[in-house]
């Protein structure tokens, strides 16, 4: 899980707390301590743990993740397909009311 590694280094000094006394703390290693205020990245398990420690919720830590710009396209709903499905409607819609005029007028007749 990415978390915001600077947040998490700012927490700590703020308790003057060394790496060592955090990770005893939360019942994790030195080296994941260092992992995190480093590269960021974390286990559920442990930001729960770094949370319960900080008395803070897991939004404050957790990073905002980065989406690339072909991620974001796809999330964009297409106006062709807008434009394809209301066209589609619009057909179904005739085509059910001329089916229903011609069968009315044929039998009435």
């Amino acid at each position: 899980m990415e978390i915001d590694s600077s947040s998490i280094k700012k927490l700590r000094t703020q308790r003057s707390w060394t790496q060592q006394h955090l990770a005893d703390a939360c019942d994790i290693s030195l080296r994941t301590v260092q992992r995190i205020e480093k590269i960021g990245n974390a286990s559920n398990e442990t930001v729960m743990s770094l949370c319960a420690v900080f008395e803070i919720p897991k939004t404050d830590i957790c990073a905002v993740p980065k989406v690339s710009s072909e991620q974001l396209r796809g999330a964009y709903f297409n106006k062709h397909y807008l434009i394809m499905f209301g066209g589609l409607t619009i057909g179904s819609l005739l085509g059910a009311a001329i089916m229903y005029w011609w069968i009315v007028n044929m039998y009435i007749t």
